[in-house]
């Protein structure tokens, strides 16, 4: 880049932080960075981070070993293989959860996606194919675009991995998950999802990554792991932006899909 160059850079970018100022991801406050909380938002954020259950992710509050499961999962082994999460869901995630998927805040899944990838790194290593949560049709024309998509696309962006965004479909519009309790939603979402004959090629004898915004009881995604697994995947990771605690979960407690 020559000196021309450069100073045409310069003032690109600081017209940039002239018309677009950096705001927070929480509350829109401004910041010094994009891609930042301000001073009120942060320590409102808290990041999920071991120890934790091997296969849930949930956590621990003391350290027992990287193989430990937890109660939930010897009890009832889910049908994927290992589920993380970047954040709890409250506070400030919930607010971003909630403007990514109702205020059209597309611009958030890019630097959201950064911290599942963090959450996540294991996941990634083994060249999965990444699968978001598919929205009905119905829904998705409604909506006009699918959040966990989204953050899928912008998740394989970061890791270089290959997006499969057409493998899984919902055949069956289901009922909204706000208002169910676990037992419910479960029901709710059973043969929910398929995957196409003519995309199968895309998964089978390969591990996926199904990605999603929250996880709150683990119906939605294990519906759609099952479906994933029917299909030919030799295995299913689960990568969501936020994570409901068990004992945190209220049947009011707003689901991804």
């Amino acid at each position: 880049m020559n000196g021309t160059a450069r100073i045409r850079h310069s003032l690109f970018g600081w017209a940039q932080q002239v018309l677009f100022p950096p705001v927070c991801l929480g509350c829109s406050n401004l910041v010094a960075e994009p891609g930042t909380l301000c001073a009120t938002c942060w320590p409102r954020l808290r990041f999920l981070e071991k120890p934790w259950c091997a296969v849930m992710g949930t956590p621990f509050s003391v350290d027992l070993g990287d193989e430990i499961l937890s109660a939930e999962a010897i009890a009832n082994p889910p049908p994927f293989a290992r589920a993380r999460s970047a954040v709890i869901y409250e506070n400030v995630a919930r607010q971003m959860v909630q403007s990514l998927k109702f205020r059209d805040r597309t611009d958030l899944a890019p630097w959201m996606a950064r911290w599942m990838l963090r959450a996540g790194a294991e996941l990634v290593r083994d060249n999965p194919a990444v699968v978001p949560v598919p929205l009905h049709r119905r829904r998705l024309l409604a909506r006009r675009f699918n959040q966990s998509a989204e953050l899928a696309r912008a998740l394989s962006r970061l890791a270089a991995l290959d997006y499969e965004p057409e493998t899984l479909v919902r055949v069956r519009k289901t009922r909204q998950q706000v208002g169910l309790k676990a037992s419910e939603r479960e029901a709710n979402v059973r043969g929910a999802f398929h995957v196409p004959t003519e995309r199968s090629v895309t998964i089978a004898g390969r591990r996926v990554l199904l990605i999603d915004d929250v996880y709150t009881t683990g119906a939605t995604v294990s519906a759609a792991s099952r479906a994933l697994r029917r299909a030919g995947a030799t295995g299913v990771d689960v990568l969501t932006f936020a994570r409901v605690l068990p004992g945190d979960f209220r049947p009011d407690e707003g689901n991804p899909i």
